[in-house]
């Protein structure tokens, strides 16, 4: 049990610290997008690349930081019944809808993403208007990346639901 503790709580920084990072991009995101404003309504200029960037980086910050938003409980979740449960209640809820749901979800996500980011990489893909970001394999990426985190965080779930259901007794 030592070592499923320890797992959970080595991937719990994993996804704290990778969380952390990419809420700058948010900041980053604010200052890009006033700055393409400024420059298109003040200058009579623009930049298809910066533009780019501000899609890129949204990407990044919601597809990667779907783990940390699991981790942080700030994602959806219908909890009509789950928020009166007891801890065990919970805990099993969590163990088994990882089991049964997310986990198989990344899985599929990720094997099923990898032939479509495989084949951009191939041909490294570029973007299709001009004077944009040459690196449309990189954004692409992001599938079986977020479905990576995404189930490296729910088998830490997973695992700290069943830590629960293994000590504490039952009622």
């Amino acid at each position: 049990m030592t070592v499923l503790r320890a797992c959970v709580h080595y991937i719990d920084i994993f996804t704290e610290h990778c969380g952390r990072l990419l809420a700058w991009l948010v900041l980053a995101m604010a200052l890009l997008t006033t700055a393409v404003v400024v420059l298109r309504y003040g200058f009579n200029t623009g930049s298809i690349m910066a533009q780019e960037a501000i899609t890129y980086m949204h990407g990044c910050l919601f597809m990667l930081a779907a783990a940390y938003a699991l981790k942080s409980e700030a994602h959806v979740r219908v909890d009509i019944f789950y928020r009166n449960f007891s801890p065990r209640g919970q805990a099993w809820v969590n163990s088994v809808g990882g089991i049964i749901f997310l986990m198989p979800l990344c899985a599929f996500i990720g094997f099923s993403s990898w032939n479509y980011v495989a084949e951009s990489w191939a041909i490294r893909e570029v973007s299709p208007e001009p004077g944009g970001i040459p690196a449309v394999f990189l954004l692409k990426s992001l599938l079986p990346l977020m479905a990576a985190n995404l189930f490296l965080q729910g088998l830490a779930e997973t695992l700290r639901g069943a830590l629960v259901l293994v000590a504490e007794p039952r009622a």
